[in-house]
């Protein structure tokens, strides 16, 4: 992945800046969502609130909206820290803070590209053969939304599932990368939730709306650099019940040969995310579940489920709220 080192630009220049930013700050507590339940016996990743000296150097960027205003910031200690400019490109702090109670988290980037690998943990492959190469599929950049945002069950829709994830955020332009150099190109991770509705991936032609659909692509809350991202806990849980637990590490393709791989064919561009795969077996979901997706290190996504109007009902036209 790229180090903090390395990811501050020709002249290092962030790298100051945002070290100067982040030394000596102290808060309240994160809220829940910021702040990763310990769930096994392992080195210990700090969540976003510990104020001790870290295991890891871990940054956890933010997309938030504040008074009306939309802006990116590094949250520490309970506190948002906003930052002017390109997320990607040197961005440099204002000097305004903000309680993280006092901000609505948003989508912590708004891609280009959103591409994902299916099959791609043994426990989810059931009887079948592990593929020779990364299974590709495409959502949309409109299936996106952020934590606390509804997924919207169409009204035709009929078997909605889960599918908790790592998801990958690029930080460089990558065309033709190789497995050794893909690191590089990785700005940080962020936990997703590929939601799929099954009957529609087994009767449509391609996966458009199966995977793609509006509301299908919840990311956030945080992006997290400075992760071992090849060794993290994956856990899915649908109204506080564990559905899925596993580690990164039991990708059958890991996250720098999924990206060598893509990027042979696609250019990937700063801001383009991957969904990873998910693990084990899914279920159906129904309105008012409240579905969470936590990445050990990253934090916690919640989204509640809701049921989408028919056609004629009223408030139709109205568009998803893809601020959410």
């Amino acid at each position: 992945m790229v180090r903090h080192g390395e990811w501050c630009g020709e002249g290092g220049l962030l790298c100051v800046v945002l070290a100067a930013l982040l030394v000596g700050i102290a808060g309240p507590a994160v809220a829940q969502e910021e702040t990763p339940a310990p769930a096994r016996e392992r080195t210990r990743v700090p969540a976003a609130d510990d104020t001790r000296a870290p295991a890891q150097d871990v940054t956890r960027y933010v997309r938030y909206e504040h008074d009306g205003v939309v802006s990116h910031g590094i949250l520490r200690d309970g506190v948002v820290h906003q930052l002017a400019g390109d997320l990607f490109d040197m961005p440099r702090p204002t000097g305004t803070r903000v309680p993280r109670d006092q901000v609505r988290l948003l989508a912590p980037v708004r891609p280009s590209k959103v591409i994902a690998v299916g099959l791609n943990y043994r426990s989810h492959l059931g009887d079948r053969e592990p593929a020779a190469y990364p299974g590709l599929f495409a959502k949309y950049p409109t299936s996106i939304v952020g934590p606390g945002a509804d997924i919207v069950m169409p009204p035709d829709a009929t078997e909605l599932h889960y599918e908790g994830e790592l998801v990958v955020v690029m930080g460089r332009e990558a065309r033709n990368v190789s497995v050794e150099a893909a690191p590089d190109y990785v700005f940080g991770v962020t936990a997703g939730n590929d939601v799929s509705e099954r009957a529609w991936q087994r009767e449509d032609l391609q996966w458009l709306r199966a995977k793609g659909s509006d509301t299908f692509g919840p990311i956030g809350p945080v992006i997290a650099t400075g992760l071992d991202y090849d060794d993290l806990l994956l856990q899915t849980r649908v109204n506080g019940e564990l559905r899925q637990s596993e580690s990164t590490r039991d990708l059958i393709f890991d996250v720098p040969t999924i990206v060598s791989y893509i990027s042979r064919y696609i250019t990937l561009r700063p801001g383009d995310v991957i969904f990873t795969g998910t693990p084990g077996s899914t279920r159906a979901l129904q309105p008012g579940d409240v579905v969470e997706v936590e990445v050990e290190g990253v934090g916690i996504l919640r989204n509640r489920v809701t049921r989408g109007m028919r056609r004629g009902a009223r408030g139709e036209g109205r568009g998803v709220n893809h601020e959410g």
